[in-house]
């Protein structure tokens, strides 16, 4: 029995059978699979023509062409979430929510006036801004110094942008029918007829992205633009937690009495001499810790959080195992801010955009921002646009690892259908509460690595989470990508695919990898998302169908391709490679040539494994059940009006806690039980820090200063899953 399984309360609370290994035929595993072309993606501009490095991502496949929005705006609780600090200051706080908005854009988009006017449209870019100091948290989290990591940027994707045209029209067209692997991108921008029995403008469904360690929101541009292409309206949320390279999070403006409204008066917190504007935001956000600088500067910035003496917890042959205490409250606090981005949703859908739009923090002015902002957003173009009575959650990694957890409290989110984890990091999923309720009872996609799926101990947690889901009824799949690594599902295969090959011995292709996994998506949510209002009807007019689902599922694990211990799950193994790349790249054009005259001709077994589906019978029963697990969203509370909303100044300004009652209210309307602890006592310091105005504040200010000082300096010992450190430096702070 495997070490995950023998922990019966690890994931599922259950006891069950070890995993079998064995060595398949050479044909199954020992050979680089036999893959089709990726989707046709012809350049669009001229900049795709020209000889950068690595300064394009591909166009996306489907029918429609894609737009995104920027925005980051206040929470309406800022609270910390948990009690672990460093130098007295709160590690985890909740202050504002960030993502990115990718959605299927209408005709023109890219061509043309500007929504704002302009004479050119805006694309944001790859790196997020400002692109040196994203460069900075890279190097940081990644052990190198500063230099090197802004030259590597500088030299390859410091200029990429997104395939997406910022603030362009929403869609209101629907894609004409016979959409293919060949011809999605045929019938861009070309109007069909709406099904039979639909509205003549279609209603996108929604899906929220969460992403992995040392990614941010654009990180999967690529996978969330695949998904805007065919249909969906995609939020792919920042997280704060410390799970990112380094994420810039701004303060709001100061009034005309120049006064620091964020964090009080002064950073000492003091008295704000009866001016009532000031007095409000020093009560909202009574509860944050920023320091002197932080709030001279109005922004500060989160890094990448090393665990404290254990900076390799993410590593398969760490020992010590993962950080239980910091991963579950970065869990904590994404779920807070996928509560606070699906606020956000909620009132664009309402018709509230445009105060959304006065208070986003990432236009002119604010640090990271455009001067473009919203400008030009046709708010009304999207009412009742996307669908946020039902919506999907996925993520990649870490990312996946919080889905999980999405979909284990749908008492919190009571609006989410289905589930899809890329390639999971099964390491801090905790195990499910004694509530019967706390399990997983939604449909669930698991679509792997090849490289992760050799990391035994995360393999089977992967494996216990589809057994946790199917024992409850619900369908769930797993599946596996051949000749993939980790970053398979990311924009860094993309842009980095020669190193990709090169040192994590990738053999798939990366764009046909992310075809791969778009697919499979497709096909599971057209399966499990309802007759309506999950948006089954665009799903199906947009797909390309390659019946991955059908594959039959493969009984034992495969191991031809398994590293040393030392890279496991890291790479692949292959051997002779030279020559073993030339005959597979050799016998996929023949195949391609003469599909069908060479063999069998192409299966979807070529290119992925499926290890886990339910049976037929299972499949019609949960089908033929009445409501589906349907009649646990709460559409009600979906369309009803955000409240923060009505304020007319600010959403956060209609939240002031002068007490423990008003705290404790607030924490339970907006989801912060698990942390109320951390800040009825962070209250409670205030109010003697306040009373007195004096103690340490002084120096624990200094302290946090010199923190924010140091934060250039990569800690030793880091792991990135492909590369040991390469640079010593300081330990981490106690936490």
């Amino acid at each position: 029995m495997s070490f995950i399984e023998r922990q019966t309360s690890r994931i599922t609370g259950q006891e069950h059978g070890g995993r079998r290994h064995s060595v398949l035929n050479a044909a199954s595993s020992g050979k680089i699979p036999n893959a089709k072309k990726p989707r046709s993606r012809p350049p669009t501009s001229l900049r795709d023509h020209l000889p950068y490095l690595n300064s394009t991502l591909c166009p996306a496949s489907g029918p429609y062409s894609v737009g995104s929005m920027e925005i980051e705006v206040p929470v309406e609780t800022p609270r910390p979430i948990s009690d672990i600090k460093r130098n007295d200051r709160h590690l985890l706080q909740l202050e504002t929510v960030l993502f990115t908005l990718y959605y299927p854009a209408s005709f023109g988009s890219g061509r043309g006036q500007a929504p704002g006017g302009e004479k050119k449209w805006s694309r944001e870019t790859w790196l997020p801004r400002p692109r040196l100091e994203t460069a900075k948290g890279y190097a940081r989290f990644a052990g190198i110094p500063a230099s090197i990591s802004i030259g590597i940027f500088g030299a390859t994707t410091m200029l990429t942008k997104l395939r997406a045209y910022r603030n362009s029209p929403p869609a209101t067209h629907w894609p004409p029918e016979g959409n293919s692997k060949k011809n999605g991108y045929k019938i861009k921008d070309q109007r069909g007829r709406p099904p039979e029995g639909a509205k003549n403008e279609p209603t996108f469904p929604l899906l929220m992205f969460s992403h992995g360690l040392g990614g941010s929101r654009t990180t999967y541009s690529a996978l969330c633009s695949e998904f805007a292409s065919y249909g969906f309206v995609v939020c792919a949320v920042e997280h704060r937690d410390g799970s990112g390279a380094r994420s810039i999070i701004n303060h709001r403006k100061r009034g005309k009495n120049k006064k620091d409204w964020h964090g009080g008066a002064r950073a000492q917190k003091k008295a704000c001499d009866g001016d009532p504007e000031c007095d409000d935001g020093f009560d909202h956000f009574r509860h944050i810790d920023h320091t002197e600088e932080e709030i001279a500067q109005g922004y500060h910035y989160v890094d990448y959080i090393f665990p404290k003496d254990n900076p390799k917890d993410t590593a398969p042959n760490n020992e010590r195992g993962v950080d239980a205490d910091l991963r579950s409250a970065q869990i904590e606090l994404r779920l807070c801010e996928l509560e606070e981005a699906y606020r956000v949703l909620k009132a664009i859908c309402a018709g509230e955009g445009e105060e959304i739009a006065r208070q986003n923090l990432r236009t002119e002015g604010y640090v990271g921002g455009s001067r473009r902002g919203l400008e030009g957003v046709d708010w009304s173009a999207w009412k009742h646009r996307f669908h946020v009575d039902k919506m999907t959650m996925a993520g990649h990694s870490f990312g996946a690892a919080t889905v999980v957890e999405v979909l284990r409290h749908t008492d919190r989110f009571t609006n989410v259908q289905a589930g899809i984890i890329y390639d999971i990091w099964g390491a801090p999923v905790k195990p499910p509460a004694d509530d019967p309720k706390h399990r997983i009872h939604l449909p669930l996609l698991g679509i792997s690595s090849e490289a992760f799926m050799y990391w035994e101990r995360n393999w089977d947690a992967s494996m216990s989470l589809m057994k946790e889901a199917s024992e409850h009824g619900t369908p769930a799949y797993l599946l596996t990508v051949r000749g993939s690594v980790h970053i398979s599902q990311s924009d860094f295969s993309l842009l980095y695919k020669h190193l990709s090959s090169l040192f994590m011995k990738a053999t798939v292709n990366p764009q046909r990898a992310i075809d791969l996994n778009v697919s499979t998506s497709l096909e599971f949510l057209r399966l499990v998302t309802p007759e309506s209002g999950g948006g089954r009807s665009i799903i199906s007019r947009c797909m390309t169908d390659e019946q991955i689902l059908q594959i039959p599922i493969l009984k034992e694990i495969p191991d031809d391709r398994r590293p040393d211990d030392q890279w496991i799950a890291a790479r692949l193994r292959v051997d002779h490679e030279f020559r073993t790349r030339v005959a597979a790249g050799t016998q996929r054009k023949i195949k391609r040539n003469f599909h069908g005259g060479m063999g069998e001709g192409y299966s979807t077994a070529d290119e992925m494994w499926c290890f886990f589906k339910p049976s037929d019978d299972q499949l019609r029963k949960w089908i033929d059940q009445e409501g589906r697990g349907e009649n646990r969203i709460d559409e009600d509370r979906a369309t009803a009006p955000n409240e923060c909303l009505r304020d007319s100044d600010h959403p956060a300004a209609d939240v002031s806690l002068h007490s423990d009652d008003d705290l404790e209210e607030a924490l339970k309307v907006h989801g912060g039980k698990a942390s109320s602890g951390p800040v009825r006592q962070r209250y409670h310091d205030d109010e003697r820090d306040t009373g007195s105005g004096k103690g340490s504040k002084t120096a624990k200010t200094a302290a946090a200063a010199a923190v924010v000082a140091d934060k250039h300096e990569a800690p030793g010992d880091t792991w990135l899953g492909a590369l040991p450190a390469l640079k010593h430096g300081q330990d981490q702070d106690s936490k």
